[in-house]
């Protein structure tokens, strides 16, 4: 039998021993480079950011949102273009809230997913919010909470967030999407959940599976197994809480929750399973059933270009796509179509991020 990775060892033996749990947990979260890989040099990095930044030609913001006393307060990043399209004018900004993944910054999740040059080109505001330190020694946001999954701790804290950028700037409420990688897709989910009204559509690229993790062991389970069972009996419970909580005679329209799910065939971190029951857990909040037909779509790998094969299943309301799911071969745990030259993002292509701006382009509230 060939012997394990050396790393592989270490987390087996790290969990017998039934010690650092949260270290366990992270090392799986991020799946972080070797020892012997060399470390970027941080003014390599934060010159690269500054040229990168600077190629979108909108306005680039930092700021930081206070939080109740002692609670960290959050800094975050907020991309303006620079054209301003006629519809912003009359409605507002549609905009895209970007939850990077452990071992990120909120600038790294710009730089790698391309996205504010979308955004230029298409007529979006982009808010990156950014986990501090304080919180979470490797940045994760806490999807895995019972606490934020029940909507306070990091749930709390973007959902005022996004109230504030709204209040500040001229953003339409109607077109307000969310997506993610990794933890920031599992954060992603729970806001979705949690404030249904708040959103048109989100976008989960390497995602777990939602509601059903309550610590950071059972975590790293779901993250390697999935959810098994479980996976729609979470949502079911979550709409039957909305239902006790339903004015009589109200039509409860929160309840959809239009999603596109992106997921590497080779993902060894958040595993395939994930997107799977993620799948189903989306029909289900979307009232349709497992067994719902879906219209499936192949994508070739590419010839003249770096683009890995896709397969895309969409699934229907009528004309209205409620659930895209793409898998795409060959990706390992990394932003597909991203900036490589930053950790977690492949250079072929599909580009997650145009993938994203098509779908949520469909949607509003």
């Amino acid at each position: 039998m060939a012997k394990s990775p050396p790393g592989v060892r270490l987390l087996r033996s790290l969990a017998r021993a039934g010690k650092a749990q949260q270290k366990l947990l992270t090392a799986f979260l991020t799946a972080s480079t070797p020892k012997t890989a060399k470390p970027k040099k941080p003014r390599r990095t934060a010159r690269r950011t500054q040229i990168s930044l600077a190629a979108a030609p909108g306005k680039w913001m930092a700021a930081r949102y206070p939080a109740p006393s002692g609670v960290p307060s959050l800094a975050y990043w907020l991309y303006l273009p620079e054209r301003v399209p006629e519809s912003v004018t009359r409605n507002g900004w549609p905009l895209i809230v970007m939850l990077h993944g452990c071992h990120q910054s909120a600038t790294q999740f710009a730089q790698g997913t391309r996205m504010n040059l979308l955004a230029e080109h298409k007529g979006y505001a982009v808010l990156y919010p950014q986990q501090p330190v304080s919180a979470h020694a490797q940045r994760c946001w806490h999807w895995y909470s019972q606490a934020t999954q029940e909507g306070s701790g990091d749930a709390a804290k973007l959902a005022s967030l996004i109230a504030h950028i709204c209040e500040q700037h001229h953003i339409d409420r109607s077109r307000i999407y969310a997506c993610g990688i990794s933890a920031g897709a599992g954060m992603t989910a729970v806001m979705a959940l949690q404030h249904p009204e708040l959103f048109a559509a989100i976008g989960l690229h390497s995602g777990p599976v939602a509601g059903v993790a309550r610590s950071s062991a059972e975590a790293l389970h779901v993250m390697r197994h999935g959810a098994s069972l479980n996976a729609e009996g979470v949502i079911h419970e979550l709409l039957h809480q909305r239902a006790l909580q339903t004015k009589p005679g109200a039509r409860s329209a929160d309840q959809l929750m239009p999603a596109i799910l992106i997921q590497g065939e080779a993902d060894k971190v958040v595993r395939p399973v994930n997107q799977a029951h993620l799948a189903r857990q989306w029909l289900a909040l979307n009232g349709l059933g497992a067994d719902t037909p879906s219209q499936v779509t192949l994508k070739p790998e590419g010839k003249t270009v770096r683009r890995n094969a896709c397969e895309i299943r969409d699934f229907h309301v009528g004309r209205k796509i409620l659930l895209r799911v793409a898998s795409i071969a060959g990706l390992g745990h990394a932003w597909s179509g991203g900036d490589p030259s930053y950790k977690f993002n492949e250079a072929a292509g599909p580009d997650a991020s145009r993938m994203m701006l098509d779908f949520f382009a469909k949607h509003r509230r």
